[in-house]
Parts: C-alpha cells; structure tokens; sequence
C-alpha cells in the first residue's frame, strides 16, 4: 500500500509543477494585462505606418511622372526619361519603398533644388559609378543600401572593376541587367529581364555586339554557339531547368574566363559541370564551349542532315511510288474484268 501511495505521488508531481507554473505566470502577468492588450496592435502598426508614409511619397511623385511625356536635357546635355509607369511600378518588388529612398538628393517638395543629405558611404560609391551615371550617380549608388553584400560582389566583378577601375562607361551594372529599377520583377518571373527565358538577350546585349566584343577582344561565338548547343535546344523548347549564363558564369561575381577564381577556368568546370552531369571528367569539359566548330565537326553535321533529309526523302518517294503503283494495278485489273 505505502509503494502505490508513493507512486501516485511521483505521478502526480508532473500536474502539480505545471500548475504551480501556470499559476504564477498568471499572477505576475496580470499587472500587465493592460498593456498586453495594446502590444500586438502596436506592433502591427510599426510595421504598416511605414509602408503606408512610402506608398503616399511614390503617389505624390507617380501624380505627376505617370503622366508626363518624353524626356528632357540636363545642364549637362544628359537625357532623362520622365515618365513613370504607375502601374508597372506597384506590380515591381520596388513598389513598396518610397521615391527618395533611391534618389536621396531630392525631398519630398518637387520644387526644392535637390540638396537633400546622403550617407557618406553611397556618396563614396556613387564618386565610383559617377562617369557611368552622371544624371544621379546616387540613385545608382543607393542599390547598395539593401543589397549591399550582393553589390560588393558586383564590384569586385569583372563588370564591376571594368566601371569603377577603368572608368568605362560600357560597363555592366544594375540597371543593364535588370532593367529599369522602377519596374524590376522577381527573377522568378518570366517577365524579369534575368528570367532563365530571357537571359540569353540580356546579356546578348553586350556579349553579341560587335563594337564591344572587338574592344574587349571577347568571344565571338557566344550567343550562336548557345542556341546550338544542347542547353540552347532545350531552352528553346521550353526546358525549365536547363543551364543558361549564370548557371556556369555565376551571376554577380562574374570573372574572365582566365581568372583562377572563375568558375570556367581550367578545372573547375569539373565542378561548375558537376552540378548538373555527376561524374563530369576531364573528357567530358572540352564538349562544352563557346569556340566555333573547326572544319571537321562543321562538315560532319552539314553531311549529316543531308543524310537524314536524303533518307526521308528516299522513304517518301518510296512510299508514294508503291501506292501509285497499286492504284495503277487496281485500275488496270478493274479494267481488264470489264
């Protein structure tokens, strides 16, 4: 009887700590059972007031750019486009932020002078991109602000030294790759001019212009030897998940193809093939280029479609030719009965 006793108690002592707990929880939260009530409700509002003060900014802006027309010359002979799309821009992962969150020089009155004060390091970044924006560097600069490890990565790139170390204005940055920043959509959507449909144009623009690819001395074959090759064929088709740029060339961090840390150089397109072909070797890598074909190949596939096309029109030949001769016979044997 005394060991039955003594296990209702150990059992019993589980309920007894959780409800000594529970209880003292109520008795000291009660004081603040007030100023419970109001918590939630105040963090909500933190969070859509906010929201709600960029959204009004962007509507003061869009009253007037949504419906200008054209474009206008600086002092400094710069053209700026002054219409704004509002409907593009509430559909763009921007619509939330307000208009001087990016053009930080301007304030909220469209008639001030723009003077507005700037961090000191997007005023130190935009000194860098200044020659490949002029009209307002900052803006350019302000990407920074949210993107900032992302935008790091870009500078260091080949793109990126090629603006803010050789002060070249053909450079690759934000803006040439996504497009315009007040209609920029997740890359997930097809419309996103990164989209895995439309990244081959996008970087087509300077990958398959002639002025920059003698100036840069780059591949010639780029865009054609990708719509030939495999990855090209089944992109075509409308594969989801084949390979395309920044598959292999990574996306912000882009090097030359000559530097070691790049992801195509020597060997380390075994790993940068790995990811999709397991087991890619040594033999496996030089099937995928950007080089023209020499001769041999070239010829070899030229032979081989008029083979497939002599083949096909070999057996349709045939084929009409054996029905004609049986309508011939049928027609004869029908007329000899007569």
């Amino acid at each position: 009887m005394f060991i039955y006793t003594l296990l209702i108690s150990i059992l019993d002592l589980p309920k007894l700590f959780v409800s000594n707990s529970y209880n003292l929880m109520i008795e000291v939260l009660m004081p603040y059972k007030k100023v419970m009530f109001f918590v939630p409700p105040l963090l909500v509002l933190a969070l859509v007031l906010p929201l709600a003060v960029s959204a009004q900014e962007s509507a003061n802006c869009l009253a007037c750019h949504s419906s200008m027309k054209g474009r206008i010359k600086t002092i400094g002979g710069n053209l700026i486009e002054l219409n704004v799309d509002s409907e593009k821009f509430q559909a763009s992962v921007h619509s939330a932020l307000a208009c001087t969150d990016c053009h930080m020089k301007f304030t909220d009155n469209p008639h001030s002078s723009p003077g507005a004060s700037v961090p000191q390091d997007i005023l130190s970044l935009s000194a860098k991109i200044a020659k490949k924006y002029p009209v307002d560097p900052v803006a350019a600069a302000a990407c920074s602000k949210c993107h900032g490890e992302i935008y790091q990565k870009v500078l260091t790139s080949v793109h990126g030294r090629n603006i803010t170390e050789k002060h070249q204005t053909d450079g690759a940055l934000c803006l040439d790759c996504h497009g315009s920043p007040h209609y920029i959509v997740p890359v997930k959507n097809p419309e996103s001019k990164v989209s895995r449909g439309q990244q081959i144009e996008t970087c087509g623009k300077c990958h398959g212009n002639k002025q920059i690819i003698e100036k840069y001395k780059l591949e010639e074959n780029v865009l054609d030897s990708f719509k030939e090759s495999f990855h090209g064929r089944k992109l075509h088709l409308g594969h989801t998940k084949v390979p395309v740029c920044a598959s292999c060339h990574n996306s912000h961090d882009i090097m030359s193809k000559n530097d070691p840390a790049s992801p195509v150089f020597g060997n380390n397109r075994l790993q940068t093939c790995g990811k999709c072909h397991k087991g890619a070797n040594e033999k496996f890598i030089p099937a995928i280029t950007h080089k023209r074909p020499g001769p041999i190949p070239h010829y070899t596939e030229k032979a081989l479609i008029l083979l497939v096309l002599g083949v096909f029109t070999f057996i349709i030949s045939h084929v009409l030719l054996e029905a004609f001769s049986d309508i011939r016979d049928a027609i004869f044997r029908k007329g000899g009965h007569e």
